[in-house]
């Protein structure tokens, strides 16, 4: 009898020790069975190791592991050191505080074709707290790369199944000195190489709102994480471009929008990022030669800066 394929499931992990259960407890109640857990921790402080412990002794396709030293801290790093131990036909990248319905991974494998390099499966947004769902989004479109690069479509790094195939045919995987937005920059350099995907409209993954998360870093506006984003943004603005797609309208004024908006934050809050974020807004303004919108910026910041006045200068004026 022939064996079924194994699913390598990586999670990464950092001081997640009150919640990670309920993640390995969904995937313990998988209805299909062969797959391998690997779990990397990045340095956790709490007793992350303990709760491990307990389900390596219940169940044996879990396995437990620490960042290496030598490896640069973060989710990349943890991932990337996961996929090296895997052993997986099929890989799934999941996070420590989401959750899975039970048939997920069949589901998947029952969809994947002779030719199908990955399947995508979709989400709902709920609260951490209460369980409540939040919103859906949309997982693909007949423009699949820009609506991608804009947010206008999302699937998060935990939503494809992957071919380990496919995986092991890219020069990398995850870039470790990309911080913020790591799945976004990961599964556009996936999308680049035109995969064969399928798309599963039913809701198998519950994405859960954690306050504390890097992506809310930067609308707190945290340095780091800002600088990580705006590398993210830059790299993928030359990617984008170097696979010979157009950064057209949408992608530009989805960039000037989303920074004019954390400068106007920035702002009414005094952070002291604020500085930064106009020296960005202003450059990229002028990059995709924005020039009046580059002159409105600079006259609104100066204005605010000394009157406290000119917000409505800072707005990205797409028409």
């Amino acid at each position: 009898m022939k064996e079924l394929p194994l699913i390598s499931i990586i999670i990464p992990t950092y001081n997640r020790a009150h919640i990670i259960g309920e993640t390995l407890d969904a995937i313990i109640a998988q209805t299909y069975s062969r797959w391998e857990c690997i779990v990397v921790d990045d340095g956790s402080t709490d007793n992350t190791d303990e709760v491990l412990e307990r389900y390596i002794k219940k169940d044996s396709r879990f396995q437990y592991y620490t960042r290496p030293k030598d490896r640069k801290k973060g989710p990349c790093s943890c991932r990337n050191f996961g996929f090296e131990k895997s052993k997986g036909d099929y890989v799934n990248f999941f996070d420590s505080d989401d959750l899975l319905k039970a048939d997920a991974f069949e589901t998947c494998l029952t969809n994947f074709l002779e030719e199908t390099d990955g399947v995508i499966m979709n989400n709902v947004l709920t609260d951490f707290n209460t369980g409540k769902h939040l919103s859906s989004n949309s997982i693909q479109s007949a423009n699949l790369l820009t609506d991608y690069f804009i947010g206008k479509i999302t699937f998060l790094v935990c939503g494809p199944l992957w071919r380990r195939s496919f995986l092991e045919k890219q020069p990398y995987l995850f870039d470790e000195t990309i911080r913020n937005v790591d799945d976004w920059d990961f599964n556009l350099r996936m999308l680049y190489a035109n995969p064969q995907l399928i798309y599963l409209d039913d809701i198998l993954i519950y994405y859960r709102k954690n306050h504390g998360s890097f992506s809310e870093e930067v609308r707190k506006l945290n340095k780091e994480e800002i600088l990580s984003d705006f590398k993210a943004r830059d790299k993928q603005l030359k990617l984008f471009k170097d696979f010979g797609y157009d950064i057209n309208h949408q992608i530009k004024n989805y960039i000037i929008t989303r920074y004019s908006k954390h400068l106007r934050i920035a702002l009414r809050e005094n952070a002291a990022v604020r500085s930064l974020l106009f020296k960005k807004l202003l450059k990229q303004s002028l990059a995709f030669s924005y020039y009046i919108q580059a002159v409105r910026f600079s006259f609104g910041y100066g204005l605010f800066i000394y009157f406290k006045r000119g917000m409505k200068y800072l707005k990205f004026n797409t028409k």
